[in-house]
């Protein structure tokens, strides 16, 4: 079980590394070891810990997008009533590319949910993960295309409305990678949305839109579960974990949003690569 101050400590660093592009499943499989926290990370109380953490961090870029949120959804019950899309109209657009570009994760997280909870790698494999994410970060940057999507003074949301369906598949389809622990889940979809012709401001929009049903959904699924345990007496640490997530997610959001409007995935990139060599280097030498 958990202490409050390492629950403190990892909602801390779930907040942040959630929305940062440097993972934070990778952080949380790390970080434990590099502490010499005697934590079981394939316990039941610790994936709920997870679980809960994650559910904050979706519930905080709901609010912080609520608006957009509003816009899309009733974007979408317009195509259902219609009985098709109108791509002129920008939150119809916007709905089924954030809906097609969650299929893939969604469907792989359904059917092989309880293969999926045994990649929880040892930290030494998280650390490797970590390296190769900052691999994926730097490449991204340097293969990305140049801006196919002018930027001008329209909206954020009609330059990405821009992008096709099948480039908002592929992003979907980078999100799998996230299933690794050492791999972001934001870098993927960061990377995906850059080499899909975004600008970095406007790719970041598009993942943290896209983290809210693919974070929040997998972990409203296992809130009752997690709710029935108070028992157990780890309810405490859950909900102070997931109110410290919460905290820095929303903090990590607002820092995020303004850096990607003149800066790149570099400085992440190279973070990944180092964090996850020393790490690595230390666990081999134990």
């Amino acid at each position: 079980m958990l202490t409050v101050t390492q629950a403190i400590i990892l909602g801390i660093f779930q907040g942040i590394t959630e929305l940062f592009p440097i993972s934070s499943l990778g952080h949380s499989v790390i970080l434990p070891s590099l502490l010499n926290w005697h934590i079981n990370q394939n316990s039941s109380s610790f994936l709920d810990f997870l679980v809960a953490t994650h559910f904050a961090t979706a519930l905080v870029l709901f609010m912080i997008y609520r608006k957009d949120w509003m816009a899309i959804i009733s974007g979408i019950i317009r195509t259902i009533k219609n009985r098709k899309i109108n791509e002129n109209d920008i939150n119809e657009k916007l709905g089924w590319l954030l809906i097609i570009a969650t299929v893939p994760a969604g469907l792989v997280g359904v059917i092989f949910e309880k293969k999926i909870q045994g990649l929880f790698a040892s930290s030494s494999e998280a650390a490797i993960f970590l390296i190769l994410n900052g691999i994926m970060l730097l490449f991204a940057e340097g293969l990305r295309k140049k801006k196919m999507i002018e930027e001008s003074l329209v909206k954020s949301d009609s330059r990405i409305s821009k992008i096709s369906f099948m480039q908002s598949f592929k992003v979907g389809l980078s999100q799998l990678l996230a299933l690794l622990p050492g791999f972001s889940r934001t870098g993927a979809t960061l990377s995906g949305g850059l080499l899909s012709g975004l600008s970095h401001e406007d790719a970041v929009k598009f993942s943290f839109l896209l983290a809210t049903p693919i974070i929040g959904g997998a972990a409203l699924l296992k809130l009752p579960h997690i709710l029935g345990k108070a028992e157990r007496g780890n309810l405490h640490q859950i909900l102070i974990g997931a109110a410290m997530a919460g905290i820095f997610a929303y903090l990590s959001n607002k820092f995020l949003v303004k850096y990607f409007k003149t800066n790149k995935l570099t400085p992440f990139g190279i973070y990944c690569i180092i964090a996850g060599g020393i790490s690595l280097v230390i666990f081999l030498l134990r």
